[in-house]
């Protein structure tokens, strides 16, 4: 079963998220007039985590001079513990795809 999280967004519009109604986190004292439950936590801070460890993956990535790097992972919402990576498959999991063109640089 799932529920309905409210984030707001930076601009001060939000966004609902759908979430597992038994995910970590939720705590259900704080619902508006609508049912929803109250993130309390703008978006940008929820995923604040998940930019730090793209950013630390990039980074490290990055010594091998790809000449392209994609590199992709689930993120999954909860109302308190924010975004976390998701898991597939009973892991979590990362996928990376890094490219070299023929005579490119060293």
């Amino acid at each position: 079963m799932s529920e309905m999280v409210r984030y707001q967004l930076d601009d001060g519009s939000s966004v609902l998220v759908e979430v597992d109604e038994d995910a970590a986190g939720i705590e259900r004292v704080s619902r508006g007039h609508d049912g929803v439950l109250e993130a309390g936590r703008r978006l940008t801070e929820a995923l604040a985590g998940v930019r730090d460890a793209a950013d630390a993956s990039v980074q490290a990535l990055r010594v091998l001079s790809p000449d392209g790097l994609e590199l992709e992972f689930g993120v999954k919402l909860t109302c308190e513990a924010g975004a976390v990576i998701a898991k597939t498959a009973g892991e979590g999991h990362f996928t990376v795809k890094l490219s070299w063109r023929p005579g490119g640089a060293p």
